[in-house]
């Protein structure tokens, strides 16, 4: 398997936006924005793992069966197999680079469990 993923795809969500900024055979960067009160799906993963590093705003993080608020400089590690989930409680943009890892890097491994906005 391979990073489907190019620098330069980026796409608009119901919660906000996400740009690729660098890529590889098993890596793929991310800068990601999520809107105030935007809230990203209840997922997981089966083929990569993640590290988010907050760049700015504040952002409640689940992952597993716990909760987090991080700020900027703060990282967080997600493990395969992981639900996780990142939302925005604030007025304010919440940025983060998603650093992807993985033998299969696509929007296709992505199994949402929860959903705001009726994808799961």
């Amino acid at each position: 398997m391979a990073n489907l993923y190019q620098k330069g795809d980026h796409d608009t969500r119901p919660w906000g936006t996400w740009e690729v900024i660098d890529g590889g055979e098993n890596f793929c960067v991310k800068k990601i924005t999520v809107f105030p009160q935007g809230k990203l799906s209840l997922q997981l993963h089966h083929h990569r793992a993640e590290h988010w590093i907050i760049v700015q705003g504040e952002a409640v993080v689940t992952l597993g069966d716990e909760k987090f608020v991080k700020k900027a400089n703060d990282a967080i590690y997600i493990p395969v197999e992981t639900k996780h989930r990142i939302q925005n409680e604030t007025s304010e943009n919440v940025v983060f680079i998603e650093v992807q890892a993985g033998d299969s890097l696509d929007e296709n491994d992505i199994v949402r469990f929860d959903d705001i906005y009726g994808r799961a």
